[in-house]
């Protein structure tokens, strides 16, 4: 055997001695349980029009969306303080900056959207525009 190939068998070895926590079943079935009751809850809430305020009914949407995002990195990317040497807390940090960054946004944009593309109508008006066929 070759030194280049012991070596890598030595690298190898090393990778599979690595006892990082890469899930159960267990954690899985609480992560996709999770996202489904985070997912119905807001779908019922808006198809039963629960909430009277379309402010209120976004807000509380957004919060629904960033906990699925948690729910999906704590239980399916498996992140947290102790993983990679900190490197995933610095990638949770830098995802929830780009989270508020995209959710914010998107906010804005659809909002000012609404505004201008119809400026005149009444809101009833462009609500029934929006809901034809």
């Amino acid at each position: 055997m070759s030194g280049h190939e012991h070596g890598h068998h030595d690298h190898h070895d090393h990778h599979h001695a690595d006892t990082h926590d890469h899930g159960s079943l267990k954690s899985y079935a609480i992560g996709f349980i999770l996202s489904v009751i985070l997912t119905a809850i807001p779908f019922w809430l808006v198809m039963h029009k629960s909430i009277d305020s379309t402010r209120a009914t976004a807000v509380v949407l957004l919060a629904f969306a960033a906990v699925q995002v948690l729910v999906h990195m704590i239980y399916f990317l498996h992140m947290n303080g102790k993983a990679e040497g900190g490197w995933s807390m610095l990638a949770l940090l830098f995802t929830g900056v780009v989270l508020v960054i995209m959710m914010s946004g998107s906010i804005w944009v659809m909002y000012h959207l609404n505004t201008n593309m119809m400026p005149g109508m009444p809101d009833g008006a462009a609500h029934q525009m929006s809901n034809m066929p």
